[in-house]
């Protein structure tokens, strides 16, 4: 086993579900994907079975080139596999145009991503109601919905305020409100405490643990343990494949009560 916790020997092909009770909500069935740089051919993922169910806390690590964001992209439909298959709800995602997908993505996933990805010109409220904008059929309360979100995250007094006039993790809590806004199946987490000091990551991290004491379903990309520890599973990427998938002390304590 190397410092990082991914096994040094080269990683094979596991088909990896939780075995719980409750419904799928991502499931990928033999996913490759496979980028091409001029005459090389690198597969990203080779051969994923993965299966994410409702309620779950995972969280994704290895080092850099091993297939953990490309498994966040293509979980965020930002990406298609190249051969396999990918579920998203129950809906083969292979089998939609474009704007299906969009319109899939609008509905189900939630995204908060290490460098916030908030637009300049709103203020906070306007960039939490973003993920509404995309659905054909927006929620009436969509505003409302914002409103309570901010709040939630300690940034009611905030919401005429732009991202240039927030800190770092104000900025990161206006984009958890956005990833909640469409009350999401999925929410996916891509070194969400990476550019905030200990005390703020802190802060971000007990919120994911109210979220998931919620029932929240959530995939975090990490390179930090003690981040990991806190989810239910830790998936190890190594070379497009899956390493290993290590329960925690978390799991542990939660089924001991």
């Amino acid at each position: 086993m190397s410092d990082n916790g991914v096994p040094k020997e080269s990683p094979v092909a596991v088909a990896v579900d939780s075995g719980g009770t409750s419904a799928p909500v991502a499931r990928f069935q033999s996913v490759q994907r496979i980028y091409r740089m001029g005459d090389q051919e690198v597969r990203a993922l080779d051969g994923v079975d993965l299966t994410f169910r409702a309620g779950e806390y995972w969280c994704i690590v290895g080092p850099s080139g091993s297939g953990k964001s490309t498994i966040l992209n293509v979980l965020g439909c930002l990406d298609r596999p190249s051969e396999g298959t990918y579920f998203l709800g129950g809906e083969d995602t292979g089998e939609l145009n474009d704007d299906a997908l969009s319109e899939l993505r609008s509905r189900r996933l939630g995204f908060i991503f290490q460098s916030y990805n908030l637009i300049p010109q709103l203020n906070v409220l306007d960039n939490i109601m973003v993920p509404l904008l995309y659905q054909s059929h927006p929620p009436a309360d969509g505003e409302e919905r914002a409103r309570e979100l901010a709040s939630r995250v300690g940034l009611g007094d905030r919401l005429d305020h732009r991202p240039r006039e927030l800190s770092g993790g104000q900025m990161q809590r206006v984009a958890i409100a956005r990833s909640l806004v469409n009350d999401p199946d999925l929410i996916l987490a891509d070194e969400a405490t990476g550019n905030l000091d200990s005390q703020t990551s802190m802060e971000i991290l007990d919120l994911f643990d109210e979220l998931h004491s919620e029932g929240k379903t959530i995939v975090f990309v990490t390179h930090e343990a003690s981040v990991s520890e806190r989810a239910q599973r830790v998936l190890v990427m190594g070379d497009g494949r899956v390493c290993e998938v290590r329960e925690t002390a978390r799991l542990a304590q939660e089924l001991a009560t």
